[in-house]
């Protein structure tokens, strides 16, 4: 199944952070704080504006980006956790 976000939404896969801390500290399932960067994975065309028009998104497939810890919404394909999120969540794109 193929998943094509509809106006201003994007599709993020998130990005898991080490399960070792820097001093050697394996953390476990239970202790993970929720991810907050990502890869976009797909965007949708974009949202209408007043005019009638089609304003662009200024993120692109293939971008990491940051985003808020209680943004979009979770599914899984494939096994995998995916979000959709509105691109006003967006908070930074990582270079």
């Amino acid at each position: 199944m193929v998943i094509k976000p509809l106006a201003d939404r994007i599709l993020v896969e998130p990005i898991e952070k080490d399960t070792v801390s820097p001093a050697g500290i394996i953390i476990p399932d239970t202790a993970k704080e929720k991810p907050q960067e990502g890869k976009v994975l797909a965007i949708g065309p974009g949202a209408l504006g007043d005019n009638g028009q089609r304003n662009p998104l200024e993120v692109k497939v293939g971008d990491r980006i940051l985003f808020s810890k209680y943004a979009g919404t979770e599914i899984k394909q494939d096994g995998k956790q995916l979000y959709i999120m509105r691109e006003s969540e967006v908070l930074a794109i990582l270079n």
